[in-house]
């Protein structure tokens, strides 16, 4: 795969979400981020979306929670395989990311280096 990866990062808290584009934009591998602010808005996205690569998906959010979001992507035949990153503060909710489908998982505050680690390992399975 030589294109640039496409992601979709979703949290509810604007300035989290600012914060994570900003990493994404100073990688070179990545050439579109989406963002949505819930589950709801992630799963609209989703679905008007040809080709998303990785989702990178904050747990507690209002309207739609991140688990209840990967219960539904699960369940779209043509996206369930998108790979999903679960951001959380709360590592209590890592079993349940996992149960749910994620591919991965990393504790908030995000750092810079450990988020292109993970997607480097999405990059390589793609």
């Amino acid at each position: 795969m030589d294109r640039g990866l496409k992601i979709l990062a979703v949290d509810d808290d604007l300035i989290n979400l600012k914060l994570i584009s900003s990493m994404l934009k100073n990688n070179p591998e990545i050439a579109e981020i989406i963002e949505a602010k819930d589950g709801l808005d992630a799963l609209n996205k989703v679905k008007d979306s040809e080709d998303i690569d990785l989702i990178l998906l904050d747990i507690k959010m209002p309207i739609m929670d991140g688990i209840e979001f990967m219960e539904n992507l699960s369940s779209m035949v043509d996206k369930k395989n998108i790979p999903v990153i679960v951001l959380t503060t709360d590592e209590t909710k890592k079993h349940q990311a996992f149960e749910s489908g994620a591919f991965d998982f990393l504790v908030k505050p995000i750092r810079e280096h450990d988020l292109y680690e993970k997607i480097s390992k999405v990059k390589n399975l793609l």
